[in-house]
């Protein structure tokens, strides 16, 4: 099985789905991993690990690190530029085009003979207007492939208990929620590749507890995906879904 993961900034990959991923190689599968931006418009760490004007480049490699880690089989990044994030912390997306966005998209799906495609919710998880745009841009690729039986899912679909409400996506309900204990040591890993991030993986986490957290702390054990096409009728039954069931602690609807 050749599975398409996509996503926005260089980290998306982990924090979202990283242990989702690491399962799906350690099983086999052939998970190729597609970034739009190199996430210049991120942080540089605290301290600063580089200047904003060398970000692209280390977060570049901080990736090629991460999916190292998760047992990829390729990396393509795209020539998008990650806008800097504007006052009072306005996102931006990366570009407008969705049909010159999906046919990139529909390339690599060609490119690698994928059957499942992975890629953020239909939310952007907290309203990303990068995510968004991912989402969007995939499911138009997805949907060109008219005689190809494409699986498409979304990362951090919601239900009840999920370990980071604000990332999850409301207009996706899980179909399969995941215990990614077995791999979270691989995924644990990849997060650290993402130096330049990490500061900010914590952040959320110490204000709320009321102290420094390391970023182990904060990897979420639960994963969840939502699968948008094709439509969920019955019981899930499909190549990507059968490969992660050992570790589903839910599944909606519900296996008979």
């Amino acid at each position: 099985m050749n599975v398409l993961a996509f996503f926005a900034h260089p980290d998306d990959e982990t924090m979202l789905a990283g242990g989702t991923l690491a399962l799906l190689a350690q099983n086999g599968a052939q998970v190729h991993y597609l970034c739009a931006t190199r996430g210049e418009g991120g942080e540089t760490g605290e301290p600063s690990v580089c200047s904003l004007e060398e970000l692209g480049k280390y977060r570049e490699q901080e990736l090629v690190c991460a999916v190292q880690k998760l047992g990829g089989r390729s990396l393509t990044l795209l020539d998008y530029i990650d806008p800097r994030v504007g006052p009072e912390n306005q996102l931006f997306s990366y570009t407008e085009n969705l049909t010159y966005l999906a046919g990139e998209i529909a390339a690599t799906i060609k490119q690698f003979g994928i059957h499942a495609v992975i890629t953020h919710g239909s939310n952007g998880e907290y309203g990303h207007p990068a995510h968004v745009t991912r989402y969007q841009a995939a499911r138009l690729a997805v949907e060109s492939f008219i005689d190809q039986a494409l699986q498409f899912y979304t990362v951090s679909a919601q239900f009840e208990g999920h370990p980071k409400p604000h990332l999850a996506n409301p207009d996706n309900p899980a179909h399969l929620v995941l215990d990614i204990g077995d791999v979270l040591a691989r995924k644990t890993q990849a997060a650290l590749c993402h130096r330049s991030q990490q500061a900010l993986f914590v952040r959320r986490a110490s204000k709320e507890a009321g102290r420094q957290m390391s970023v182990a702390e904060v990897i979420m054990r639960l994963e969840s995906l939502h699968r948008a096409s094709p439509v969920v009728n019955g019981r899930l039954d499909d190549p990507l879904v059968n490969a992660l069931r050992p570790w589903a602690v839910q599944e909606m609807p519900l296996a008979q």
